[in-house]
């Protein structure tokens, strides 16, 4: 794994988009640490706010989640997965705000991916399923978690089991649910925005008739690059780090305008149009130019240009 040293890999991580921080002005320098794969170590403090976190969790499960199966059993239409999911976003840190207007039905989300909140986030917004990499799924509590609200998961590196998935998603449209895709097959750190993988959009081929896409923008604002799940970080070390901040943080989930998919004929034109738009509106976030992404990830063949890379995922 080439790797950069410790002062050149926090000085690519401040880079700004129109210059370069000084290093002194980097997050805490284990979120660097935590990148390259070494645990991160809690303070009593932070220990204490991460064990109170993981109990207002588990409380939050053991007041939703039955419930949910009692409404299942009298088959009813379930609101409590999409409740749990908000509360356990908000006690995670997020502190949502939804911008637009979500269809609720028939829809395609399209979004940019930055952590296992994203799905919290989302499906507490508008209660839509996920097609979500499969190491979420793999993670203690998270998986099962996001599992409650429908959410199919993608090995990335399963080339042979795409049919099934898409089989999955099509069975899922067929049943009017709203989808969420993040087809940048990994997530980023807020300030970058990967090329679009197009398997997961050959659901779209022809799109299912009164299907619309949506594309969505998360934007983490500051604690983007803190939050962010990326490098050689496990999904249990980032929960961690997660529950153990501080303070909260602002998610701002924006609801661009939706399109007819079949004015883009083709998976690859959907892609293209959905991440012109969430970029135009994440560069008008951030208020200037996106940064190159600064780790190399094999799954989806992305490497980062010459000069700018930090490590491997």
């Amino acid at each position: 794994m080439a790797e950069a040293s410790g002062e050149d890999a926090v000085g690519l991580l401040v880079k700004a988009s129109t210059g370069t921080a000084e290093p002194d002005a980097a997050a805490d320098p284990r979120r660097l640490d935590a990148a390259k794969g070494i645990a991160s170590q809690l303070s009593p403090s932070e220990a204490f706010r991460f064990w109170r976190r993981v109990g207002l969790l588990l409380l939050a499960v053991i007041t939703h989640v039955p419930m949910h199966y009692l409404w299942r059993l009298l088959r009813l239409p379930s609101p409590w997965p999409r409740w749990f999911l908000r509360r356990a976003g908000r006690i995670a840190g997020a502190r949502a705000e939804v911008i637009g207007t979500p269809l609720r039905r028939d829809v395609f989300y399209i979004s940019n991916h930055l952590s296992w909140i994203d799905i919290l986030a989302l499906g507490g917004a508008s209660g839509t399923a996920f097609v979500a990499k499969a190491e979420i799924g793999a993670t203690p509590v998270v998986g099962w978690l996001a599992g409650l609200n429908r959410t199919v998961y993608v090995k990335r590196e399963n080339r042979m089991g795409v049919a099934e998935q898409i089989n999955e998603l099509r069975d899922a449209l067929a049943e009017n649910w709203a989808i969420t895709v993040f087809p940048e097959g990994t997530t980023t750190d807020g300030k970058s925005l990967l090329p679009f993988k197009t398997p997961m959009l050959r659901v779209l081929e022809p799109p299912p008739p009164g299907v619309m896409v949506q594309p969505v923008l998360l934007d983490y604002g500051a604690a983007g690059e803190e939050i962010g799940w990326v490098g050689d970080e496990g999904g249990i070390n980032n929960a961690r780090r997660v529950l153990a901040r501080r303070h909260s943080f602002p998610l701002r989930i924006s609801f661009l305008e939706p399109f007819d998919p079949r004015d883009f004929p083709g998976r690859k034109a959907i892609a293209a149009e959905s991440r012109r738009r969430i970029e135009e509106a994440l560069v008008a976030a951030l208020g200037g130019p996106l940064r190159p992404f600064a780790w190399s990830v094999a799954p989806v063949s992305y490497t980062p240009p010459a000069g700018e890379q930090a490590g491997t995922a």
